[in-house]
């Protein structure tokens, strides 16, 4: 497991200056889960690093119950956790000394995880998924952020209980036994993060779309990475008017 994701980590970090002119200086360590909570931590998760970049950002994966990890979804996850996920947009802004350091230091969902989400689906234009089980992990992961917001609202609505759930996300995905009852007590404990995803998502790639169709042949994809990157975490809201306005002198 440890060799893949160093292996996915050369191959990103060569691909991504195609999408990204900037980059942070905070090196990216991958490890693994203590074996203290590895039993109640997802696939893998992020820690940033210092600001001054003595301790780098982290890119833990769980090995934990091994024989129910599936490896087809390596790929999509480091992209989101890794480069040029959490840890491009969460080392930027807090080495950013001219931010204030509420956008340096602080963020919200929407923003944060909404810039991940993203990340995963830049995969093919940076040479990703094309294995055919990395594009099916990848599309297991899309139906996974489905699946959260039915059970969000079953738990926290409909009265579902702890098995109920668990029962819904193993009859309707490929994930393991343990990776769904990580997500399903995450979701107990977390009401409406998985809706702040796929607001920030959807906007992030709306902006983008909206970008490419009045820039057209002048639309820079490091361009407009750099205006959603260089602020720190922005309320999707005025991340909007930013994008905006850099799109009006264009064109």
């Amino acid at each position: 497991m440890r060799d893949a994701f160093l292996d996915i980590d050369r191959r990103v970090t060569a691909a991504v200056p195609k999408d990204f002119a900037l980059a942070p200086k905070s090196r990216l360590e991958i490890v693994p889960v203590p074996p203290y909570k590895e039993k109640t931590e997802p696939g893998g998760y992020y820690q940033g690093g210092t600001p001054d970049g003595t301790r780098p950002g982290r890119f833990y994966y769980n090995g934990y119950d091994l024989r129910s990890r599936y490896t087809w979804g390596y790929e999509t996850l480091f992209l989101h956790e890794g480069i040029p996920g959490h840890h491009y947009q969460i080392s930027l802004a807090q080495e950013d000394t001219t931010l204030p350091a509420f956008q340096r230091f602080g963020g919200n969902d929407a923003y944060v995880e909404g810039w991940a989400l993203y990340s995963e689906s830049l995969g093919p234009e940076l040479g990703f998924f094309k294995d055919p089980y990395q594009m099916y992990g990848h599309l297991n992961d899309e139906i996974l952020r489905a699946m959260r917001l039915v059970v969000d609202t079953g738990i926290h609505a409909q009265g579902w209980s702890r098995d109920a759930a668990i029962k819904y996300m193993l009859d309707n995905s490929a994930m393991g036994r343990s990776d769904v009852m990580a997500e399903v007590d995450r979701y107990i404990a977390m009401p409406a993060q998985a809706l702040a995803y796929k607001v920030g998502q959807l906007t992030i790639r709306r902006l983008r779309s909206e970008a490419e169709r009045a820039l057209g042949p002048k639309f820079d994809v490091r361009a407009f990475h750099e205006q959603v990157l260089m602020s720190g975490a922005l309320p999707m809201a005025v991340l909007e008017t930013q994008i905006n306005e850099w799109i009006g002198p264009h064109l």
